[in-house]
């Protein structure tokens, strides 16, 4: 039985505050020295972030915000720049004002009041549905579920839309139908419940490790290993919370990566990889492949984008292949993703699906 469309089209949402700026956090990082506190004050909650400048001169604040803080979109760095909840020198700034080094930027980020989730007419790229699931090729750049800075605009809009509210409800019914998730910038295949037998099936399936999700990544360099898999915990980092890490055993969670490196261009030094998860951390495939030492092209949280020889204007991360048993039948499905164009510099060499994708 499917969900009626009125059970689903005006849902209030309460999005998290971003998880990175929920404790006090201080030290170095590569925007220079940083600190996070979360500050409470009754109706007026907030959380603040103060970020000291010591590695740019003359961008534009929102350009420099946009870069630094990938988890906020532009348009709401621009309405924290307008509502002045954005100091430069404890000063209110405009977004074109340019960011020097030895700045002090503060962002305070007012808690978000109640919203509605509504549906959004927004373009998908449906690879399978039925009345149970659908599955979609998400494009990079599109957020999954609304959440602190992304309160429209999301996949899940977009769903209710298509689906006509028909998708199944979670438990806090803020992110109905979804099961797993792409990071923003990372593009490719995604399933969500229609149902709420399916949801049932694809959590249980998810969390048995019984899907398969294959992804292909080209980074900077190339591992000391050909094919490997990395074991290690994966917890959130000791002084920039908006980033993850791999971390000491007894803290954070385990992680468990496969790749095979395709193949290398010696001329950049950029290879690709087929990277197989067994497990779903946040960020776990960015957050290896800096640990063995090849950061994902284009990736704006965990490489110095700038130093890259390649520079696809993407994070170069795409979701493949995802197998599944139909939480219906019980039938094995196997769902491609189209290779996107940037990839094909790589893909075309190095990559053959009748020998990678079996």
């Amino acid at each position: 039985m499917l969900a009626s469309d009125s059970h689903l089209r005006k849902i209030p949402i309460r999005p998290p505050l971003l998880q990175g700026w929920l404790i006090k956090a201080q030290g170095k990082t590569a925007l220079g020295d940083i600190t996070s506190s979360h500050l409470r004050a009754g109706p007026s909650d907030f959380d603040t972030m103060k970020i000291h400048v010591d590695d740019t001169t003359g961008t534009r604040l929102d350009v420099f915000l946009t870069s630094k803080l990938p988890e906020l979109s532009r348009a709401k760095i621009q309405a924290l720049l307008k509502s002045g909840d954005i100091l430069v020198n404890n000063t209110k700034a405009k977004p074109k004002n340019p960011v020097n080094a030895g700045d002090e930027v503060t962002i305070n980020i007012p808690e978000p009041e109640t919203e509605e989730l509504l549906p959004e007419d927004i373009p998908l790229d449906v690879l399978y549905e039925d009345e149970h699931i659908i599955v979609i090729n998400k494009e990079h750049g599109l957020v999954v579920h609304p959440a602190a800075g992304n309160a429209s605009g999301t996949l899940v809009n977009a769903l209710l839309h298509h689906c006509q509210g028909q998708l199944a409800v979670t438990e806090d019914n803020e992110r109905p139908g979804i099961v797993h998730r792409l990071d923003k910038d990372t593009s490719g295949c995604i399933v969500v419940a229609k149902s709420n037998l399916a949801l049932k099936s694809l959590l249980k399936q998810f969390a048995d490790r019984d899907t398969k999700k294959h992804y292909l990544a080209a980074v900077q360099g190339r591992p000391k290993l050909s094919e490997d898999t990395i074991f290690t915990n994966i917890g959130r980092h000791p002084v920039n919370r908006m980033k993850m890490a791999v971390v000491n055993p007894g803290s954070g969670k385990p992680a468990i990566t496969s790749y095979k490196v395709l193949g290398t261009h010696e001329e950049n030094d950029t290879s690709l990889m087929l990277c197989d998860i067994h497990t779903g951390r946040t960020h776990q495939i960015r957050v290896h492949m800096v640990h063995i030492g090849t950061p994902i092209l284009g990736d704006p949280i965990y490489s110095k984008i700038s130093r890259q020889k390649s520079q696809p204007g993407r994070l170069m991360l795409h979701a493949r292949r995802l197998v599944l048993n139909h939480p219906a039948t019980g039938e094995s499905m196997e769902f491609l993703a189209p290779i996107p164009d940037e990839f094909h510099p790589w893909t075309e060499p190095f990559y053959s699906p009748e020998s990678h994708e079996a």
